[in-house]
């Protein structure tokens, strides 16, 4: 079958407002969608919200501005369910660090949130992106601390299938 002919590659963007488009209109999920239209793939954006600039063909994500780990863990399922993606793109962390919310144990949740997805979608490769700094340099440090620990998080995933 073609990429032509295929059917789209259903993606969930999931995470906080950096996946929604906070400060930048549609996030990295305009670039994302770009990109991967140059190279001939057909994708669809899934997800319960609708936003980003008019230049985005698919706005679809769940991306939920001000949201941490813990609550996107505590809705994802009937998201996943909802939406049966392919590939889910997380992008999480963000308002932990902001929020100052159990920092050292941030890692912690994004695994148990990665078991949640996996378990919903067991098909379904995520892919779990660092976070972005923050500007500030106490705040830095916490994203260096916590982007540090997201290799192991994913490696120990991995190794376990």
């Amino acid at each position: 079958m073609s990429a032509a002919t295929s059917a789209p590659v259903k993606i969930m963007p999931l995470g906080d407002s950096l996946t929604e488009g906070y400060i930048v209109s549609g996030g990295y999920r305009t670039d994302l969608w770009n990109m991967l239209a140059a190279d001939g793939l057909r994708v669809d954006f899934v997800g319960s919200l609708t936003e980003g600039p008019s230049s985005l063909p698919n706005q679809r994500h769940q991306g939920h501005r001000g949201w941490r780990i813990d609550q996107i863990s505590a809705e994802v399922v009937p998201w996943l369910s909802a939406a049966q993606p392919s590939i889910v793109l997380l992008m999480i962390g963000t308002n932990d660090m902001i929020q100052d919310y159990n920092r050292a144990t941030a890692p912690d949740r994004l695994s148990a949130l990665i078991n949640r997805i996996t378990a919903t979608r067991p098909d379904a490769p995520v892919f779990v992106a660092s976070i972005p700094r923050l500007g500030w340099s106490r705040g830095d440090a916490w994203v260096r601390a916590y982007n540090a620990r997201i290799p192991s998080v994913v490696a120990a995933k991995a190794a376990r299938g």
